[in-house]
């Protein structure tokens, strides 16, 4: 018999919501994490947002995901009382090329079943938004924020309530696949361990591709590489004119530099685009510079020196720069042929709004049979 039924690597967001998902359903879950509490990397460090799922590829994961997860989690919050807020968002188009590219968003984000979407002119957009700057916008109803921290609290509630634990300070070190198809894991910490387990979920987020080629047994060539792509933060200084969500219009590494209001009414402006090679979180004041010129496309009214450093955070992504956005590689047993693993690799946004969503595709995934040796 294995020690423990399932173990999951990593208490992010999205590990959280397996755990609370698998231990609903009666598994016993272990849940560890290298850090000293949850949520300590891409989870805490992101805008927050609920995103509508309009951007995606039809028929992606992050697509379907992120409609169903939307949901799910406007409804967890609201049962569980996580501060959340529904402000919705615009689209901007800073001129009439743009303007027409907003038809090709609308037209997709109505494949992915977003059909709350609806389009306005630069006039319409001045009376919702006064500050705002702009030849036409796409309205997005259903898009908000969320406290982040307080929903992976409650996760982590709901899980340990349901009977699942979570260690900290426990870092991974490497793990093999047994003869009887249980898994046997080595833990380094304060005090160093070896588990076996019936089901391995690998929620790692930056790490999910080193993680994976420490777990001897599955096939290397299914484990991608791992890309870091840097967003920096900067918040604004005074009062937020604007009440909604701005978003420029979306680039190849992200959705560009948008504006986002907290559940504190703070505006703060970012994510930009860095690609590097370790995971650093500091943040250079001088990359503000670029962000005057991109802001004031839609908000000219910004005034000089009102943005101030945030934060940083990092996209988990499995696609380098200049290639095609990579979808959330969600890999069972039907994938890679050892049952009882599931790797977790690209969960970037919408990872944080599809969360409740990944977590049922998750247990379906290691409900699959393996694919034939």
């Amino acid at each position: 018999m294995a020690d423990i039924d399932s173990i999951v690597l990593g208490a992010g967001v999205v590990g959280l919501a397996i755990a609370r998902e698998l231990a609903l359903a009666g598994h016993e879950v272990l849940v560890v994490e290298a850090a000293e509490g949850i949520g300590t990397g891409t989870s805490a460090r992101n805008s927050e947002v609920i995103h509508a799922g309009i951007y995606y590829p039809q028929n992606s994961l992050k697509a379907r995901l992120c409609v169903e997860g939307k949901q799910l989690l406007y409804q967890y919050c609201a049962e569980r009382g996580i501060a959340h807020k529904r402000l919705g968002k615009l689209i901007v188009a800073a001129n009439p090329e743009q303007t027409r590219q907003l038809a090709d968003i609308a037209r997709r984000a109505r494949l992915n079943g977003v059909d709350d979407l609806y389009q306005i002119d630069g006039a319409e957009a001045a009376r919702l938004e006064p500050a705002l700057v702009c030849d036409a916008a796409l309205v997005s109803p259903s898009t908000g924020i969320v406290d982040s921290h307080g929903l992976m609290l409650a996760l982590q509630g709901d899980a340990e309530n349901a009977g699942a634990q979570c260690v900290f300070m426990t870092p991974f070190r490497e793990g093999r696949v047994l003869e009887n198809g249980e898994f046997l894991l080595s833990f380094d910490g304060a005090e160093a361990m070896e588990l076996t387990a019936r089901q391995v979920i690998n929620s790692t987020g930056l790490s999910a591709p080193a993680v994976a080629r420490k777990l001897a047994g599955q096939p290397e060539d299914l484990i991608p590489t791992a890309y870091y792509c840097k967003g920096s933060y900067f918040t604004l200084s005074g009062r937020s004119p604007f009440s909604r969500l701005i978003y420029p219009m979306p680039n190849s590494a992200g959705l560009g530099v948008h504006l986002t209001v907290d559940l504190g009414g703070q505006a703060k402006f970012g994510p930009d685009t860095e690609w590097v090679e370790g995971e650093n979180y500091d943040i250079d004041p001088r990359r503000a510079d670029a962000f005057y010129s991109v802001v004031r496309e839609y908000w000219p009214a910004l005034p000089d020196g009102a943005l101030q450093p945030g934060y940083t955070g990092i996209r988990p992504k499995i696609v380098g720069p200049g290639e095609v956005a990579a979808d959330f590689v969600i890999a069972g047993p039907a994938t890679h042929g050892v049952c009882g693993l599931l790797n977790l690799f690209g969960i970037e946004s919408p990872g944080l709004t599809s969360s409740l969503a990944i977590a049922r595709e998750a247990r379906a995934a290691l409900e699959q049979p393996p694919k034939p040796a």
